[in-house]
């Protein structure tokens, strides 16, 4: 039996098509493992945060969720709080941790008191390269929401268990939310206490 070698598949070429407010499209071409080209277009992304913000009280653990009009669904959408990551003045990252606590108080009116890392993944790496960082937020403070000119979004407090069993609903169908809270209750930071 013969066998055939094979290349290590790789961008060969690279276009920007078009920049937009927080995303450029781009085009690439790739050299695939049988050494052929193959052309494929994709959004690059600076990367993004999304925040499982918990309330510990004297009835049992609360999450913070957010309900918002999404226009490329044409509907509501309920979700956690989530933004994308800024890029500084010398053309580096914005650190996720600030991005969350940033963002967590613009959606959601609260500060966290402290943030720790849950997850890192690639939300959709066949149609873009974002990166998103998953936090848990605890210790909140209540401080107002500062939403952007073009945001509307409102805020709901329901206890962990009815969060978590919005996943089984399909009522909660935002994929890094569904994510974020799916891990925050595999490493025991969330209890579904309504058993």
């Amino acid at each position: 039996m013969s066998s055939t070698s094979r290349s290590t598949p790789g961008i060969v070429s690279r276009t920007t098509l078009h920049i937009g407010r927080k995303f450029a499209y781009e085009q690439i071409e790739v050299r695939g493992g049988s050494g052929k080209t193959h052309t494929r277009q994709y959004v690059k992304h600076p990367g993004a945060v999304v925040i499982v913000p918990v309330i510990e009280s004297a009835t049992g653990q609360e999450v913070v969720l957010i309900r918002v009009y999404r226009a490329s669904l044409d509907q509501m959408s309920w979700e956690l709080c989530a933004g994308t990551i800024d890029r500084k003045a010398d053309g580096t990252a914005e650190d996720p941790a600030i991005c969350a606590a940033r963002e967590l108080i613009e959606e959601t009116g609260y500060k966290p008191g402290r943030l720790t890392p849950i997850a890192t993944f690639h939300t959709s790496p066949g149609l873009s390269d974002e990166v998103m960082h998953a936090f848990l937020a605890t210790e909140l403070t209540h401080v107002g929401q500062h939403l952007e000119e073009d945001e509307d979004i409102e805020v709901r407090v329901v206890p962990a268990g009815v969060a978590l069993s919005m996943l089984q609903t399909g009522e909660l169908r935002d994929g890094k939310s569904m994510v974020a809270l799916m891990m925050a209750a595999r490493q025991g930071h969330l209890r579904d206490e309504s058993h």
